[in-house]
């Protein structure tokens, strides 16, 4: 035991060597330290989930299409980092308004320079915290690429990340994180159900509305076909990518290591996936007959979207509960989401819209005197809170999901307008990997099978 300790201080040392040269590492140090480590390692998890979002989308759409999935994905990725680091941050955590302003936004910390080290008192070096705080971000804009695919031209997604990162979602988080005026109303949403994922979901929406179904999706009747994704391992693997990640989404979102804290928030978090995973694949199974893969894989996301607002406010029980929830309110919702005639390729709507919604206002429900005594807000409706918790989270569903909806609909309408959203349909029926970029993501099968896939 002692070994270990001695190799953990010594790697500890050689990460952080600023702490070799103190006379005699305080206490406080070494927790720097450790939650520097933490929360850097949680970063790299939340960013590699770009990852999972390439291999989601590639799978869930046709082959044809797989290279400008990927390089768009890492295109708007570095692009977005530009535009978080320029104004995204600082409109969403700047601390430099009036009051009255910064109930709205922040202001503040434009082209963001955070220093070398943590600043007195701070629990890590702010770069870290940027870098955390930017995997998010990023993530929400991938979230809204899901209304966008396979029919919308590549410089509608160079305009809206600019804009959607700039302005639409750290306003989002300013009201939630930054100190805005959700947060006073005491809004509970730990790592961001509401934040990051309706906040992306309610952007597809504004998209799929204003593209239109994809070429061949309904029938004139209103009937509509099924267009498979090209290969459902990929699928599969993305899950999988995502979930993993995901420890770093919400065990993060803890920013320390001291108290072990984040241990609990992972539990919840494994319980909700879980939950979500296995109540999907039933109630697919009982209505359709069938055991459906797709399903399943929504109710694990739809379980980890869920249980991110509320994993470190509720017992197990009610993150099980959570989850199972949230896998049968995917299923539905995207069978809802097909009769309206909504195309939705990626299923962003239920996993993340739909779910977030669940998620956010399970807090009002679950949401324990113990664990809010830790956060914000106050216990939820089984827990002697009465209502108030649950019309704070209902509140900010509607407010942040409608914001989110309007001004992004506002924005690519003004698109559509000026430029064009949505590629000719000769585009549409080659596919984006060679009307967008001149070459396909599978050039020697593509060849075998044309373009017909």
């Amino acid at each position: 035991m002692i070994k270990k300790s001695l190799l953990a201080i010594g790697a500890l040392l050689v990460l952080f060597p600023t702490l070799a040269f103190a006379d005699d590492p305080s206490a406080a140090q070494l927790d720097m330290g450790l939650n520097a480590i933490w929360v850097m390692v949680a970063a790299v998890l939340v960013l590699l989930m770009q990852g999972g979002f390439i291999l989601l989308e590639a799978g869930s759409t046709r082959m044809k299409n797989a290279g400008h999935v990927a390089g768009k994905t890492i295109f708007t990725l570095g692009l977005c980092s530009l535009i978080y680091w320029a104004v995204g941050y600082g409109f969403a955590f700047g601390t430099e308004a009036s009051d009255s302003l910064n109930k709205f936004i922040g202001i503040g910390n434009f082209m963001f320079e955070p220093g070398l080290a943590a600043g007195d008192g701070d629990g890590y070096p702010a770069s870290i915290f940027f870098v955390f705080q930017l995997a998010f971000a990023a993530v929400s804009l991938s979230i809204a690429w899901g209304g966008f695919a396979e029919r919308a031209k590549l410089s509608a997604y160079l305009i809206f990340t600019v804009i959607f990162t700039a302005v639409i979602y750290p306003m989002i988080a300013h009201w939630i994180w930054g100190g805005g005026w959700l947060a006073t109303d005491g809004a509970q949403d730990y790592a961001g159900s509401t934040v990051v994922h309706l906040t992306g979901a309610m952007a597809a929406f504004a998209a799929t509305i204003l593209l239109k179904p994809r070429i061949g999706k309904f029938n004139k009747d209103g009937s509509a076909n099924e267009i498979l994704g090209h290969n459902q391992v990929f699928t599969a693997l993305a899950v999988l990518l995502l979930w993993v990640g995901w420890f770093g989404f919400n065990a993060g979102s803890a920013l320390a290591v001291g108290d072990g804290f984040f241990g609990y928030v992972a539990f919840n978090t494994q319980l909700g996936a879980a939950g979500g995973a296995v109540a999907a694949l039933l109630i697919s199974w009982l209505v359709k007959g069938k055991a459906d893969i797709t399903a399943m894989l929504n109710g694990a996301l739809a379980g980890l979207v869920a249980i991110t607002a509320s994993c470190a406010y509720v017992e197990p029980w009610a993150a099980v509960v959570i989850g199972l929830v949230a896998g049968v309110l995917v299923f539905f919702s995207s069978v809802f989401f097909e009769k309206i005639k909504v195309d939705d390729p990626i299923f962003a709507l239920s996993v993340h819209g739909a779910a977030g919604v669940w998620g956010t206002l399970s807090n009002g429900l679950f949401a324990t005197e113990e664990l809010v005594g830790l956060g914000v807000g106050k216990p939820g409706l089984f827990y002697g809170g009465g209502g108030d918790q649950l019309w704070v989270q209902f509140e900010s569903v509607v407010v942040c999901g409608a914001f989110a909806f309007a001004a992004s609909f506002l924005v690519l309408w003004i698109v559509k307008k000026a430029i064009g959203f949505r590629v000719t349909e000769e585009q549409e029926i080659i596919g984006l990997d060679l009307s967008e970029h001149g070459n396909y993501g599978y050039p020697e099968q593509m060849k075998k099978v044309g373009t017909s896939v």
